[in-house]
């Protein structure tokens, strides 16, 4: 319930948004955890519709998936991981690189990533 209240707020939150169109593909991931260490992989990003979509995140064992959107320069993700809500702010570059900060649900720190297209 909490995940779909959350899914839904980002929705009327970026209600203007301009096509995701440009954002769809696969990604180099390079990012850094909550505690500072550095993680890497893959992340493919599917168009659902001409707004919205769906990325998932392969990084060493784990895999994730997540409902997405874009709205001028700014691109955000909302995702399950282990049982938990977590949420993603990228800044859309004009290189096409996706520059972001993360978090979970019941955490209180933020963690970096950056998206590369492949």
């Amino acid at each position: 319930m909490f995940r779909a209240f959350v899914f839904a707020g980002l929705a009327g939150m970026w209600a203007g948004a301009v096509s995701a169109q440009a954002i769809g593909g696969l990604y180099e991931v390079q990012g850094k955890n909550f505690d500072g260490s550095p993680y890497g992989g893959e992340a493919a990003i599917a168009l659902t519709s001409d707004v919205t979509c769906e990325i998932v995140w392969t990084t060493g064992n784990s895999s994730s998936t997540g409902i997405c959107m874009r709205s001028g320069n700014v691109f955000v993700a909302g995702y399950e991981l282990n049982g938990k809500v977590g949420l993603i702010i990228y800044q859309v570059m004009d290189n096409g690189v996706l520059d972001g900060s993360w978090t979970i649900a019941g955490t209180n720190a933020v963690g970096y990533e950056v998206l590369v297209p492949k």
